[in-house]
């Protein structure tokens, strides 16, 4: 099936079985290694990318449903010349250990920062609860996107 996409900015044709999950795309045909496999059930949040804006565990996501669309993955967020400010906080706040679960947690918090910059604990909470950390980096999780969101807060009240 020819599948085309935009995966980071980038227009991409594929030629793949269209059940194929999106994460062994992203992975495999596309050479694209921040995006892990973790339970392969769409349960533990590692693969989560964003599909249109939205996050989406890629396991469990056919590349059918993606084409036409945009994809998001955590190279698209930032690179090492320019970390995106959750990816710096999460450097910052010593959040990860073995670091397996990391990107599929950043995307999730960025899009929640996305679509709420000023969120409470509560929030950051129910927002993570769908991205499990086998290491319980939790408390530096909810740190890290506190103080992104603190620095997204402060940075509109000076502008204002």
């Amino acid at each position: 099936m020819a599948v085309r996409l935009t995966v980071n900015g980038d227009v991409r044709s594929l030629d793949v079985e269209g059940d194929t999950p999106l994460l062994w795309v992203i992975r495999d045909e596309l050479g694209l290694k921040g995006t892990k496999f973790g339970c392969g059930a769409g349960l533990c949040g590692a693969c989560t990318v964003h599909l249109n804006g939205q996050p989406v565990r890629s396991c469990s996501t056919p590349v059918e449903l993606a084409a036409g669309s945009e994809v998001t993955t955590i190279e698209g967020l930032g690179n090492p010349d320019r970390l995106h400010a959750l990816q710096q906080a999460w450097i910052e706040q010593g959040v990860p250990q073995c670091g397996y679960c990391q990107s599929g947690q950043i995307m999730s918090a960025a899009h929640l920062l996305d679509t709420n910059p000023s969120p409470s604990r509560d929030d950051i909470v129910a927002a993570m609860t769908g991205n499990i950390c086998r290491c319980g980096t939790y408390s530096r999780i909810i740190a890290a996107v506190e103080s992104v969101a603190g620095s997204q807060s402060s940075d509109q009240s000076e502008g204002a």
